[in-house]
């Protein structure tokens, strides 16, 4: 009898707890398929107080709201290298975009190293990207160039859905800033 009482207890606390969303980055498209100049994307990194599954709002100049029920579906770094190597083949013409780490520098011609210091809505109904990103040619590992970028998209509409798809915007335009240096 005290396991049904606690099994029912459980399941009522169960159900009175807000259920989770889970969000994804996009990419504008798929990458082409093929050959083509061979580009790493990775590692990236990510400031302390992103590097956790919620989604993240600045409500003020000095405080950050973490979203208990709106999570990323993954870990944010990985989503980021994903996203915005997928961007980078489209603007470059190239299937060959492999995300960090790969088997040997030997088969890229450049890696592409990314910092995210900011990544987050705030309260203007803003999506913002703050980041440092790299470019080493390769396999001799010389830094070609390194530059900060920051930018902000408006949200369309409320919700965590459309703060991931401004987001997934914010890293589009990323990847045309990185491209441009590539070519």
């Amino acid at each position: 009898m005290r396991f049904i009482l606690t099994a029912f207890a459980a399941s009522l606390l169960a159900s009175c707890a807000p259920s989770k969303s889970y969000y994804v980055l996009t990419p504008e498209g798929s990458a082409p398929s093929g050959g083509g100049m061979a580009i790493g994307v990775g590692p990236v990194s990510v400031a302390s107080y992103l590097d956790r599954p919620n989604l993240i709002f600045q409500e003020t100049d000095h405080r950050l709201s973490v979203a208990e029920s709106a999570r990323w579906a993954g870990k944010l770094d990985e989503n980021v290298a994903r996203v915005t190597a997928s961007n980078l083949g489209r603007r470059l013409h190239t299937g060959n975009v492999r995300t960090y780490p790969w088997e040997s520098d030997g088969e890229l011609r450049y890696q592409v190293a990314i910092d995210v210091r900011e990544l987050h809505g705030d309260h203007d109904g803003n999506a913002v990207l703050d980041v440092t990103w790299r470019v080493y040619s390769l396999p001799d590992r010389r830094m070609v160039t390194t530059r900060s970028w920051s930018g902000t998209e408006p949200m369309k509409a409320d919700g965590y859905d459309e703060l991931a798809g401004a987001e997934s915007r914010l890293l589009a335009r990323l990847a045309t800033e990185i491209a441009a240096t590539l070519r």
